[in-house]
């Protein structure tokens, strides 16, 4: 099976067509062009914004593909539905509905988490059941994948996701838009036991996430820190010791610390034959050690994956590697009733208006 995958749901704008061959996927064509320089102006996105350039671009990829005029060289096509950015999600959406009418083509509906779930599946297949970290800038979540489509949550963030708070704390130290790998860079300086920052509810006796306090600790200590005192975060440029990069570094370790520790007493509580960590913050070097460092020395049974740092963030080939999964399921749409769906949650069967399964 050949399937052209869409995903819009924020401000990347990509495509990508894969096959599974003989047991294997493969990625035949894979294009992404990112919005980020557009929206650094604005320090953060802007939905409309993001619409109008998925309006613009779209249309020029899909022709860079060189796909035949009638879609004779896919058996099916996938496309984010939720959940996201509602103009944005809806571009990609009324695109892949015109497309699957036009061409006669099954249309599948991908909830954009369970694409990121499925960004590992490119080179290895977990083993199940697999306890999923999930790591973004709108989502911190801690999935069981008991199977293919069979999902149960464990826990998430109450109020900012980790990806959110690091691109706020990166604004509050005058770092550029997007702030994670910002925060990365200047941590790699900086010292991470330099300012005891919290970590939020690590002791909570739940598999829940918060980070807006922690976002607020660097707030109030960038505030009552005296301007030529040790420790002071000045600007960016300015490089003086204990400055921004122990801040970020600091933050950086906390943050890391919190999602490590929840996600080992989920292992200790669910006993998963492997650990899935995906999504943009997946990217972070130092998650991605201490994580799969910890796991080990919890138990060398339990296997690691995490996607490669080209699938981290927004893409569309997770996105197509989702919805071959569901299409083998027999899991389509309806072309003229699937409307985007910001709020979409992942779920058994988590189908959308217009969805049946086969």
């Amino acid at each position: 099976m050949r399937i052209l995958g869409i995903e819009t749901s924020c401000d990347e704008t990509a495509l990508a067509v894969m096959s599974e061959q003989d047991g294997r996927f493969v990625v035949e064509q894979n294009i992404l062009a990112s919005q980020a320089k557009t929206h650094a102006k604005y320090g953060g996105v802007v939905p409309e914004v993001a619409a109008r350039e998925h309006a613009a671009l779209l249309f020029p990829l899909l022709h860079q593909m060189d796909l035949a005029p009638d879609g004779k060289d896919v058996d099916a096509i996938a496309v984010t539905s939720g959940p996201g950015l509602v103009p944005a999600l809806r571009i990609g959406v009324e695109l892949a509905k015109t497309l699957s009418w036009v061409w006669k083509k099954p249309l599948v509906a991908v909830n954009h988490l369970e694409g990121h779930l499925y960004s590992v599946w490119l080179d290895t297949a977990p083993a199940f059941p697999a306890l999923c970290l999930l790591v973004s800038g709108g989502h911190t979540e801690l999935i069981l994948m008991h199977g293919h489509g069979h999902y149960e949550f464990l826990g998430m963030t109450r109020d900012d996701a980790a990806g959110e708070a690091f691109d706020k704390v990166a604004k509050l130290l005058g770092l550029p838009y997007p702030g994670g790998p910002e925060i990365s860079k200047a941590a790699t300086t900086g010292n991470p036991c330099a300012i005891d920052f919290p970590r939020p509810m690590i002791d909570s006796g739940d598999l829940d996430f918060s980070f807006a306090g922690l976002k607020t600790a660097v707030r109030v200590y960038l505030a009552s820190s005296p301007p030529l005192a040790k420790g002071r975060p000045g600007g960016v440029e300015d490089g003086r010791p204990g400055g921004v990069e122990d801040v970020a570094a600091s933050f950086q370790q906390a943050v890391v610390d919190t999602l490590v520790s929840k996600t080992l007493q989920a292992v200790h509580k669910t006993k998963p034959r492997s650990v899935i960590l995906s999504g943009g913050v997946s990217a972070n070097r130092l998650l991605r050690e201490t994580l799969r460092d910890n796991l080990h020395a919890y138990s060398t049974e339990i296997s690691f994956h995490a996607p490669d740092l080209s699938l981290t963030g927004d893409n569309a080939v997770m996105i197509a590697l989702a919805g071959l999964f569901k299409a083998k399921r027999g899991e389509f749409c309806d072309p003229l009733t699937l409307v985007a769906d910001p709020n979409l949650r992942l779920g058994s069967p988590g189908l959308q208006p217009g969805c049946s399964p086969g």
